[in-house]
């Protein structure tokens, strides 16, 4: 069962190849004002008139100005939608708060209904069986298929019931360069956003397998996007999409994309390859990420070692720069028990291993990069991963990571080290070699 293909409305704005309409481009920002009127624009034009809407948006820790745009969606849609439904597309990572949600969407605490009335605001509760309703299945032969022979086996495509209880469903929300899929955005905030832990775990297994310096910021349709797509062709209703591209560091956009996921993604991420993505002549021995307070563990705050992991040396450090972040991942303890290792421990091991959750085991690969595993020389990893966090020096080093206390750090000493690399905001931008 495919989705019913998404309604352009009329508009000003020119049209991407892929379909979709869409404003603004790598270079300079867009005005709120702009901004709005797009947003408005296009919702104004789907049918909404008497049928549910749920849209989809991102937790905390994806940049964008999502107040802006979720008021303009809100004011397109209220009064012409039965029912409105917001809901925080977590994937697996822990619930936000009421005060979080109240400052992530633009409203005063307790006072919801002031802002955007006749609204819900729901967490995905991933870790409740109820939340979850059957689409279908992905055969074992069609993920063949997808992952190019990496992966066989049925996989049943479960997610929030509340998109498969809406009319229409909306993804609201940023594209970046992305350590799993290639570039985030689009369907993805369906899988994993919204999706029960069987689809995550192959979806993640699936990009760890392919590694994640390979397939970061890879232009196109991935496998791992493939077998997104390939889901969400099974959810019901109509789906469409507004992909922004953020400004990393400021939350202004860029770019905005409105049209079917599939199209407004791929719009979006011709601009984020272009916006997102920072390239260096020769790799560099060290780099210093600083990652920023919106990544609480470093579950999260792993993606400062994704995006610069391809221009580091071989045998040279990234060094983690959080003293904030105060445990691995409350949401994943069991990462405690397995370590960080590179995808070859586990590959050459699988025995041991293919009990675990999947997607554990792909967080572990990407937070410790390439290497080899072989029982006579055991496990070489091609950069040393270092942690300059609170998290005790016993817990980093049995997590098979390096250990720095934060105090020892003084960024602006380092920055001016040759053969140093320092990144603020570290995260969001995708750091590469310049191909010659």
């Amino acid at each position: 069962m495919t989705a019913p293909a998404s309604t352009a409305p009329t508009s000003t704005a020119p049209a991407h190849p892929s379909g979709a309409v869409a404003i603004g481009g790598p270079e300079g920002v867009l005005g709120d004002e702009d901004v709005a009127a797009f947003v408005t624009g296009q919702v104004a034009g789907l049918d909404l008139d008497g049928r549910s809407l749920c849209v989809l948006v991102p937790d905390g820790t994806r940049s964008c100005p999502l107040p802006l745009l979720l008021r303009a969606v809100h004011a397109a849609a209220h009064g012409r939608a039965s029912r409105l439904t917001v809901l925080l597309a977590l994937g697996t990572h822990a619930a936000m708060g009421e005060e979080e949600i109240a400052r992530h969407l633009g409203f005063s605490p307790g006072a919801l209904a002031a802002t955007y009335p006749g609204t819900t605001v729901l967490n995905h509760e991933w870790w409740d069986p109820a939340t979850f309703a059957s689409v279908g299945t992905v055969p074992a032969a069609r993920l063949a298929e997808l992952s190019e022979g990496r992966l066989v086996r049925d996989v049943d495509v479960r997610l929030n019931r509340a998109v498969v209880e809406h009319d229409v469903t909306l993804v609201v929300g940023p594209v970046f360069p992305h350590e799993v899929v290639g570039f985030s955005g689009g369907d993805k905030y369906l899988f994993p956003g919204v999706a029960a832990k069987e689809v995550i775990d192959v979806s993640h297994w699936l990009g760890a397998l392919i590694s994640s310096s390979e397939i970061i910021g890879t232009r196109g349709t991935t496998p791992v996007r493939a077998l997104i797509d390939e889901a969400a062709s099974l959810v019901p209703g109509e789906r469409h999409a507004l992909c922004v591209v953020a400004q990393s560091g400021t939350g202004a956009l860029h770019a905005a994309a409105f049209g079917t996921p599939q199209a407004a993604w791929a719009a979006a991420a011709d601009v984020s390859a272009r916006a997102h993505v920072r390239y260096l002549d020769a790799p560099v021995p060290r780099v210093l990420s600083l990652v920023p307070e919106k990544y609480q563990d470093m579950w999260t705050g792993a993606k400062g070692f994704y995006k610069v992991e391809p221009v580091v040396a071989d045998g040279g450090q990234v060094v983690l720069y959080a003293p904030h972040i105060r445990e691995i991942s409350r949401m994943h303890p069991q990462i405690l028990d397995i370590g960080y290792h590179c995808r070859d421990y586990f590959v050459k091991q699988w025995d041991r291993f293919r009990h675990l959750p999947w997607g554990d085991l792909a967080h572990s690969t990407h937070l410790r990069g390439a290497g080899t595993f072989d029982e006579v020389h055991g496990e070489r990893c091609r950069v040393t991963v270092t942690l300059a966090t609170a998290i005790p020096e016993e817990v980093v080093r049995a997590a098979n990571l390096d250990h720095l206390d934060p105090a020892e750090v003084d960024v602006d000493a380092w920055s001016r080290e040759p053969g140093t690399l320092v990144v603020p905001q570290a995260g969001e931008v995708l750091h590469r070699l310049r191909r010659r």
